[in-house]
């Protein structure tokens, strides 16, 4: 009978493979226009692709160990994937923002910031209703998040929204054996 891998050692090459995808992804975009990057729909494209690519790897695990997956270990592996793609885009965009073009930290602040002020806009909010210290704060806020500090909190942030994602991804790929029903 062959050992079924734990769902720790089964999530770190999906993990890998979904983090290098990810990182693929980001500089691609980056090639072919950096703005791209803060770009609502990139964001949602990649989303999806991330969310494709855990539930492929999730099922085919089910698969190796037998068919039938507990909530558990569902979750153990799809939070161990998320993980571990979540680091390895982190080095990537820690590599992007500060050695590879360091200005592009500036303009994806630039394009955030636009972005905020637009959606404001759309919520009936007028940029000049705000002080220009309301603004500048605000423009601050979204510089921060492009540096070093700013990147590695948001990734400690992210481990928060990883377990909440790997929560749904467990409830999708948990499958019951009902023939152990009684």
């Amino acid at each position: 009978m062959e050992e079924q891998q734990s769902p720790f050692k089964a999530a770190i090459q999906p993990g890998l493979t979904i983090g290098l995808v990810s990182l693929a992804l980001t500089f691609i975009a980056y090639f072919i226009d950096a703005t791209l990057l803060g770009s609502a729909w990139f964001g949602l494209i990649a989303i999806v692709i991330f969310f494709v690519l855990i539930i492929y790897f999730g099922k085919q695990y089910r698969t190796e160990i037998g068919g039938y997956m507990t909530f558990g270990t569902a979750f153990n592996f799809s939070f161990i994937a998320i993980l571990i793609s979540g680091i390895i885009s982190l080095i990537g965009q820690l590599l992007l923002f500060h050695v590879i073009d360091p200005s592009l930290a500036g303009v994806l602040s630039d394009q955030a910031f636009e972005n905020a002020l637009s959606m404001m806009e759309n919520f009936g909010a007028s940029a000049d209703s705000m002080s220009p210290e309301q603004l500048e704060d605000m423009r601050a806020n979204t510089s921060r998040q492009f540096t070093l500090s700013g990147q590695l909190m948001g990734f400690g942030i992210g481990i928060i929204i990883y377990a909440i994602i790997a929560l749904i991804l467990a409830a999708i790929l948990k499958k019951r054996d009902k023939s152990l029903d009684y």
